[in-house]
C-alpha cells in the first residue's frame, strides 16, 4: 500500500503559541527580550489555538511511521507584505488601513460605494474586478488577515516540532515535496490546488494537476494540517473535485492533527464550517482517524 501524507501549512504563524512569560522572572524576561526575536517570543501572527498540539501529534506519527510513509507533501503559505488580503492595501474614507486583527470583510458594494478603496489608486479597477468574482464563483468573501507567511521572515518556516520530524523522515532517503502557495497578491490562496481567483497569466495560481495526479497514484492519503476550517478544507475539496470520486474513498483526514481558526466573536462560523466540511466530505466517501490510531 502506497500511503502519502499532506500537511497544510505547518508554519510558525499558524502554530506557533508564543513563549508564557506569566511565571518568569523578572531576569528571564529581560534576557529573552535582548537576545530572542520577537517573532519568536510572540505568537505567529495567525495562531490557530491547538495547533501546536496539532504539529507534536503528527510528528509522532511521522516519526512513527516513517518507514512507512512513502511520500510527504507539505504546503506553505507564502506572501509579500504588499497583497490583497493585507491592511496596507486598502484604506478606507478617512485613508485608514484596516487594523491588523479586525479581520475585514470587503465586498464588491464596499469598493463600487467607496468604502474600501485600494491605497495605490492604478490597483482600483482590478481589485473591484476580483472582489466581484469572489461573490459569483461562491468562495470566501475578501478577508482582511494580519501580514502572515511572509517571505523569509520566521512566520514563513515550517514549525520545529515538525521540521525536526520530516528532517528525520528524509534520512530515509527522501525528499519533502514543499508546495508553495500565496505569493500572488492579487489573489487569495487558501487552498494549495488552486487560487481563489487563478490569475490566467501565472501558472501557480491555477489547477496543480501534477499534485493531484500523483496523490492519485497513491493508495492512502493522510490529512492533516492548518486551518481545518480554511487551508485544509478547500484543499481537500479542490482535490477531490478534480479527482474522480472512487478516489476521495483513499483519503484520511487525521481529526487530532487540525484545528479551526477561532470563531469571530459570539459566533460559531468557523467551527460550523469545519464541521461541515468533514460531514460532507465523510457522504464522499473519506475516512477518519487519528495520528495514534492510524496503522496501529
Amino acid at each position: 500500500m502506497k500511503t502519502e501524507l499532506l500537511v497544510i501549512d505547518p508554519q510558525n504563524d499558524f502554530c506557533w503559541p508564543g513563549i508564557d512569560m506569566s511565571k518568569m522572572t523578572a531576569e528571564e524576561v529581560s534576557f529573552l527580550e535582548a537576545n530572542i526575536s520577537k517573532d519568536i517570543i510572540n505568537q505567529g501572527a495567525l495562531f490557530v489555538p491547538g495547533a501546536n498540539e496539532d504539529m507534536v501529534r503528527l510528528s509522532s506519527m511521522v516519526m512513527r511511521l516513517k518507514d512507512k510513509l512513502d511520500d510527504i507533501h507539505v504546503t506553505l503559505d507564502t506572501h509579500h507584505y504588499i497583497d490583497i488580503a493585507h491592511p496596507i492595501f486598502w484604506i478606507n474614507s478617512n485613508g485608514e488601513h484596516p487594523g491588523n486583527y479586525d479581520f475585514t470583510i470587503i465586498s464588491r458594494d464596499d469598493v463600487e460605494k467607496g468604502l474600501w478603496r485600494t491605497t495605490n489608486p492604478q490597483f482600483q479597477k482590478r481589485s473591484l474586478e476580483y472582489v466581484s468574482t469572489l461573490e459569483t464563483n461562491k468562495r470566501y468573501p475578501l478577508c482582511v488577515w494580519p501580514p502572515h507567511c511572509l517571505i523569509g521572515k520566521y512566520g514563513h518556516g515550517v514549525i520545529p516540532v515538525l521540521d525536526n520530524a520530516l528532517f528525520e523522515w528524509e534520512k530515509e532517503f527522501a525528499m519533502v515535496d514543499y508546495v508553495t502557495k500565496g505569493s500572488n497578491f492579487w489573489t487569495e490562496h487558501y487552498s494549495a490546488v488552486q487560487a481563489d481567483v487563478p490569475d490566467p497569466e501565472d501558472p501557480s495560481t491555477q489547477l496543480n494537476t501534477g499534485l493531484i495526479k500523483t496523490l492519485q497514484e497513491a493508495d492512502i492519503i493522510l490529512l492533516s494540517g492548518e486551518a481545518r476550517s480554511h487551508c485544509l478544507a478547500n484543499t481537500v475539496k479542490d482535490i477531490a473535485d478534480n479527482f474522480g470520486e472512487e478516489n476521495v474513498k483513499k483519503m484520511v483526514l487525521l481529526q487530532d492533527a487540525t484545528s479551526d481558526v477561532p470563531d469571530p466573536p459570539g459566533t460559531t462560523m468557523f467551527t460550523d464550517i469545519g464541521e461541515q466540511f468533514v460531514s460532507d466530505m465523510m457522504a464522499r466517501g473519506m475516512q477518519v482517524s487519528t495520528t495514534v490510531e492510524f496503522m496501529r
